[in-house]
């Protein structure tokens, strides 16, 4: 299908403390799920993307992967600096129609009313997916719920080797 990657990943990235746990979960936990142990190949910005590198190549890539993977959190809800990124991946997604989206929610949002009309109308198509790992005994197991409910999403893996 001339797609590269399963999933281009797309999260705040702001340096605050809640942030930080944000960016564990995405340098950290969820390569070791999806790639490592689901075999998935993810685009993530600053591992896979530079800073300071054009927003052509970054287009480029989104139009590379077979998913699109919004972390949700207040932070990124209300950032002026990630919403161009939101706006082309979603333009993409939506009326092009050639990526599914998977939006997790990594904290509670609460009232959707601050999203973007775009966001809000992916909500109320298939909702997202709510990170509650906390509350499991094993957060980085890929049979929990969560990752149960992202691997749903995501295209058929190939299995690692």
């Amino acid at each position: 299908d001339g797609k590269i990657y399963d999933a281009y990943v797309i999260y705040p990235k702001n340096h605050t403390s809640e942030a930080n746990f944000v960016e564990y979960f995405v340098y950290q936990i969820m390569p070791d799920i999806l790639e490592n142990k689901c075999g998935y190949t993810l685009c993530i910005y600053g591992r896979d993307m530079y800073p300071g590198e054009d927003a052509a190549s970054a287009i480029e890539k989104m139009q590379k992967s077979r998913r699109l993977i919004i972390l949700l959190t207040h932070q990124l809800i209300n950032s002026k600096e990630d919403a161009y990124d939101q706006h082309i991946a979603l333009y993409n997604a939506l009326i092009q129609n050639d990526t599914k989206v998977i939006l997790l929610e990594m904290e509670t949002i609460g009232t959707y009313g601050k999203l973007q009309e775009s966001l809000r109308f992916i909500i109320k198509q298939q909702g997202t997916i709510k990170w509650k790992e906390e509350h499991t005994v094993h957060p980085q197991s890929p049979n929990s719920k969560f990752w149960k409910q992202v691997r749903y999403h995501m295209p058929l893996a190939r299995r690692p080797s």
